[in-house]
């Protein structure tokens, strides 16, 4: 269990269903530790400010998180958290481990177009 207050995805069908029902959405898949924590709180400061981002976790060891893992985008990233950015249902940008604040709002400023004063 992840403990953010970002909206959780527990099923990969569930991550699919999002990824392809919303335009733009960020997945964090990671782990209560210290190189996750950060990045969900970031996810978390950031959620009311792209409204037009569609912010998610997901639990690194839950088995359906596959479905973030094996994207090519990934292959080859060791370590967590993996946060993958998706715009009309494809991977536009994809990053491992602890992301400042600035790094993921250059990602959202260039990747969602909106550009956000956050």
């Amino acid at each position: 269990m992840l403990y953010t207050n970002l909206k959780h995805i527990e099923t990969a069908a569930d991550c699919a269903r999002i990824i392809n029902e919303n335009e733009n959405v960020m997945i964090i898949c990671g782990r209560m530790g210290p190189f996750s924590i950060p990045v969900y709180r970031i996810a978390e400061d950031l959620e009311p400010v792209y409204k037009q981002v569609k912010f998610f976790d997901m639990e690194f060891d839950n088995p359906e998180s596959e479905i973030i893992k094996s994207l090519p985008e990934v292959q080859g990233f060791s370590g967590f958290p993996v946060t993958v950015y998706f715009k009309q249902g494809e991977v536009v940008k994809a990053t491992v481990g602890l992301q400042t604040k600035e790094q993921v709002i250059e990602i959202l400023e260039h990747e969602f177009a909106e550009a956000v004063n956050a």
